[in-house]
């Protein structure tokens, strides 16, 4: 299937339609909904746009029977950028209520900070689309490439929305069963002793899990279960033998016996560090490893600023952008509201004033970074964790220097962080969208457009959920929550906002940080990078080791590492014995879009089933024995593997 632009027509065809609006703003929050819930639970987001897009041909053309590819391409296109902001607000908003900050989240905060880094994502990016999109050859845009494929072979719509609708409910009725009533484990769980060293492991029982670890693959899944097993069976084991700062005291009963459970809790918040320190070498050797495309990213923006503002002849449809006049207006605009909001959130004129400063230089420079990185290695392998670390540390340099401290230092440097995060995130889906649109004739104009609809629409969604997933089921800690009506399962893990606000808490509270775990972090983060380039590069293999997977896995539950890599592990069996590479293909992209159903599915039942507890009302638990309900969860999860694999096997024509 040829992936060359298609030309301009002198035709106008139906394109930014009112159903393709409405369409596009409902399935923008509902995957908004789903990516909050997912990015909380497992560190990890997914791209809305081929789970929208079959929405949407099979909507569009299974049921009005005249949907065309413009068309269906709005739809992903206002869909993916509300989806996109989902990992911006999960990774900062939430170390306001961990750190103590905020006790609830603050609607408007959460919503502005949303808005205002969504808008400067696809602001920045725009000059950016003729230079780095349409002429750099070297920029492929996978994610687009791919999405644009699935748009193209549209007539076969109806299957793929029959499978992401079917995934939807099969996992929600899991979720239900784990969640909610009791009817299935949860995780199993393992563990082995070697006196006081103890190995805690097991596997998630969570159809989300298995979804993630089979799109993101078996490279990547692997190097989240690596991280995992340096966290639980290496470095666990030690702090238990030593009793690292009494971790076994408070576990260990009058005779003797350990609390396996909770020993695991009083080690946990320990391993994170070790994530703490990987995670910031993988952000500073990111950096480091596209300087060249940093600097031709950021050369680039400038040239395309200069050459939009020249004035030249009316381009072709194809290739017309959004005027200046109003890149600059909604640019003014933005930082405008920015100001005030950090002044409204500090107290303070002057911090507020310098933290809006830091935001612009940060957001541009990020903007180009992640426009350059995700052409190269898509969006699923963007470091936003990285990018957006390293504008923690260059916001609490300067808010430190000019003597700021204390809880007004953690609000200007997270809100700097927040709006950083939610346009870096942006400008990558921005990127990859327009590169989908040149490839099946849209308008640019148009899209970008789009994205902003779609930004605004969905920054309305993250407070509703954050909320209500804290008051139901406690993000980072339950502790708030009545005995009675906590979850099972536990709260939601928010590794990355976790890794915030223990940043926070250190730079500028009390809470002193362990520097000789985030040191063995980074030492390993360091390893991690010399094994993968003095080994693994020179012999151009296929398998490569990448820092920031192994540091989210640090930071994980083990398992649920365990879980993604066997869900990684069912995509490369799934696609083994291929006769050819187009075959292959065509398999593996049924097995996204189920597996983007099984992820919706659960996320959503995840937000339904935190309304009761919310509301603080009794959910009944159904079954109480644990090894039926252990036997129950393994055979679940050993029949949505098997399926898994049947819809992505290979199918040759």
């Amino acid at each position: 299937m040829t992936t060359e632009p298609v030309p301009a027509s002198s035709a106008e065809p139906p394109e930014t339609t009112l159903r393709a609006i409405l369409l596009g703003v409902g399935i923008g929050c509902v995957m908004a909904t789903a990516n909050v819930y997912l990015g909380l639970f497992a560190g990890m987001t997914v791209s809305a746009s081929i789970p929208a897009a079959v929405i949407s041909m099979g909507i569009l053309r299974g049921l009005f029977k005249d949907g065309t590819v413009l068309e269906n391409n709005i739809v992903q296109t206002i869909a993916s950028a509300g989806e996109s902001l989902a990992a911006g607000i999960i990774f900062t908003m939430p170390a306001l209520v961990i750190a103590g900050v905020w006790t609830d989240f603050d609607f408007w905060t959460t919503t502005l900070v949303s808005i205002t880094g969504g808008l400067l994502g696809v602001l920045f990016m725009i000059p950016l689309r003729k230079p780095m999109i349409i002429e750099d050859e070297e920029l492929t845009y996978p994610e687009g490439v791919a999405c644009a494929k699935v748009l193209r072979a549209g007539e076969d719509a109806g299957g793929g929305m029959g499978l992401i609708f079917t995934g939807l409910g099969v996992a929600a009725l899991v979720k239900l069963a784990t969640d909610a009533l009791s009817l299935m484990a949860g995780e199993v769980k393992a563990k082995l002793a070697f006196g006081k060293a103890y190995v805690m492991g097991g596997a998630f029982a969570a159809p989300a899990m298995l979804g993630v670890g089979f799109i993101v693959g078996l490279n990547i899944s692997l190097l989240v279960f690596v991280g995992g097993a340096i966290s639980w069976v290496f470095a666990g084991p030690v702090l238990t033998s030593i009793d690292y700062q009494g971790v076994l005291s408070g576990v260990t009963s009058a005779t003797g016996h350990v609390d396996v459970d909770a020993l695991a809790k009083a080690v946990k918040p320990h391993l994170r560090f070790l994530g703490v320190g990987a995670m910031v070498v993988g952000g500073l050797w990111s950096i480091l490893m596209i300087r060249n495309g940093i600097v031709r990213g950021i050369e680039e923006t400038i040239g395309g600023y200069r050459a939009s503002m020249k004035g030249a002849a009316r381009p072709a449809r194809v290739d017309t952008d959004m005027e200046p006049r109003w890149i600059l207006f909604l640019l003014a605009a933005t930082t405008l509201i920015v100001a005030i909001l950090y002044e409204k959130l500090t107290g303070h004129v002057g911090i507020a004033s310098l933290a809006t400063v830091l935001m612009v230089i940060s957001s541009f420079f990020f903007v180009a970074v992640a426009s350059y990185i995700v052409g190269l290695v898509g969006s699923s392998n963007s470091p936003v964790s990285g990018m957006t670390i390293c504008a923690v540390l260059f916001t609490s340099a300067f808010v430190f220097l000019f003597g700021y401290s204390d809880q007004v230092a953690i609000l200007a440097t997270m809100g700097v962080a927040g709006v950083v995060c939610c346009a870096t995130c942006t400008a990558g889906d921005v990127c990859q969208d327009l590169k989908t649109g040149s490839l099946v004739g849209a308008t640019p104009k148009r899209q970008q457009w789009a994205e902003i609809l779609g930004v605004v629409t969905a920054s309305f969604v993250m407070w509703f959920v954050l909320n209500l997933l804290h008051k139901g089921r406690g993000i980072g800690t339950d502790a708030h929550i009545p005995l009675d009506h906590r979850s099972p399962d536990g709260p939601l893990e928010a590794p990355q906002a976790q890794l915030f606000a223990n940043l926070m808490k250190g730079f500028f509270g009390d809470a002193p940080l362990p520097w000789g775990l985030i040191g063995i972090g980074a030492g390993v983060g360091v390893l991690i990078i010399l094994i993968d380039q003095l080994v693994l590069r020179p012999r151009r293999s296929r398998f490569r080791l990448h820092v920031m997977p192994v540091a989210v896995g640090m930071y994980l539950p083990f398992g649920l590492s365990t879980t993604i890599l066997f869900g990684g592990l069912l995509a490369w069996f799934a696609g083994r014995g291929a006769r050819s590479e187009q075959a292959r293909g065509r398999g593996l992209e049924k097995g996204v879009i189920l597996a983007s159903g099984l992820i919706a599915g659960e996320a959503m039942a995840g937000v339904l089933t935190a309304v009761p507890r919310a509301l603080k009302w009794t959910i009944p638990q159904l079954l109480s024995n644990h090894e039926l309900l252990v036997s129950i969860a393994v055979v679940v999860m050993v029949l949505l593997a098997t399926w898994l694999v049947r819809v992505s096997r290979p199918k040759e024509a």
